[in-house]
């Protein structure tokens, strides 16, 4: 699957990172939002994995009661002065709905924990896509990027 070779542009328009063969941990993320604070976490994982052939991408988005209404230079300031996010960052998409972004549309059909696969259920769902492109695992909104669930997900799948 190639799944992360779908065409998304940079938060600042240009080009992303290339992704191939990193473990990484997709997130839709929004600066007004009550689990904003989970940006402590990604960059925690980030800070944590990246020497080891893991990135989390964080993915804007405005569809959850609007809570990620700025523009791409705001949403990059505002993530590196208040939490120092030094992760990559895609431009602003949807990730439901007829104009959901194709690398949702493949998301979506991933099944969380209990099974159930579909929409975004709001801001800060993770995936955690393996080295080889397959989604390894689905955690939803208020699953803390720092928990057991979620580490021992991107240990088993970091690249050896």
């Amino acid at each position: 699957m190639a799944l992360l070779d779908t065409q998304i542009a940079a938060l600042d328009g240009g080009t992303l990172p290339d992704l191939g063969g990193k473990a990484v941990l997709v997130v839709n993320v929004a600066s007004k939002c009550g689990l904003t604070p989970q940006y402590t976490g990604l960059e925690e994982l980030q800070e944590k994995f990246a020497g080891r052939g893991f990135t989390v991408l964080g993915v804007p988005c405005n569809q959850f009661g609007g809570q990620e209404p700025g523009s791409a230079e705001e949403i990059a300031t505002f993530c590196a002065t208040s939490y120092g996010v030094s992760f990559p960052m895609t431009e602003k998409v949807d990730v439901n709905g007829p104009g959901r972004h194709p690398l949702y549309a493949a998301l979506a059909t991933t099944r969380d924990a209990a099974g159930e696969a579909g929409d975004v259920q709001w801001n800060f769902e993770k995936f955690l896509v393996a080295p080889d492109g397959t989604v390894a695992a689905r955690f939803r909104p208020r699953t803390e990027p720092g928990s057991d669930e979620i580490v021992s997900a991107i240990t088993a799948v970091l690249p050896k």
